[in-house]
């Protein structure tokens, strides 16, 4: 049985901020944050520092005693003319950046009137980026395959219809390496108040978010 052309699959590779895990207890987070120089308010839940070049808070969100977002907000308001610069110079950052992948061109026009769409047309503005997986495991991709394979055809058929088959399961891998690709996303937007405005930036694990089980 043939894998696409990918070669292998990622394994299960969390989303990580400055290198730490976006994982585990939120105590063991606040220490590594702080060991990397940021700051920890304790009545307010937050932590202050520097992140690439501007003041930001970091908010740790938690799902079932583990951590699933770490929120990184800009400390100072800007205008309409600087968000634009600031949001359009985030896109490039991450476009340039071989950890991440894009799907299209993501940045503002010259021409949008963000404070316009905003307000009246409750334009969101945000863009979205993947961290790319780092570890692969092409035994347990190929098998998982297989097991959706068995669940449609038998081994015999599988075996009398390579050719037919090898295209169905490059078409599951493709889905298999989509599903995990997309369970690490860096996103941010643009935040507005008060005809001021500030990024938002989210690091999210989304293994550690709710898929419905607590339902």
């Amino acid at each position: 049985m043939t894998l696409l052309p990918l070669t292998a699959c990622a394994q299960r590779d969390v989303t990580k901020f400055l290198g730490i895990p976006v994982d585990g207890p939120k105590n063991a987070m606040i220490q590594k944050l702080k060991a990397k120089g940021f700051t920890y308010n304790q009545s307010k839940d937050i932590l202050t520092g520097q992140f690439n070049d501007y003041d930001v808070e970091l908010s740790i969100v938690t799902n079932n005693n583990k951590v699933s977002r770490i929120l990184v907000a800009d400390r100072i308001d800007v205008n309409e003319a600087s968000i634009k610069i600031r949001f359009n110079k985030l896109c490039r950052q991450f476009e340039k950046n071989s950890k991440y992948l894009s799907m299209d061109d993501q940045t503002i026009s010259e021409d949008d009137d963000i404070s316009y769409n905003i307000r009246v047309k409750n334009k969101r503005y945000e863009a979205v980026f993947y961290q790319k997986p780092l570890s692969f495991d092409t035994l347990s991709i190929q098998n998982e395959i297989k097991e959706k394979l068995l669940e449609k055809y038998t081994q015999e058929e599988i075996d009398s219809h390579a050719e037919e088959i090898e295209k169905e399961s490059n078409a599951i891998a493709q889905d298999i390496l989509y599903d995990v690709i997309t369970k690490s996303p860096v996103w941010f937007m643009i935040s507005e108040k008060y005809g001021n405005y500030r990024i938002l930036m989210y690091y999210d694990n989304e293994y550690n978010k709710s898929d419905g089980e607590d339902l």
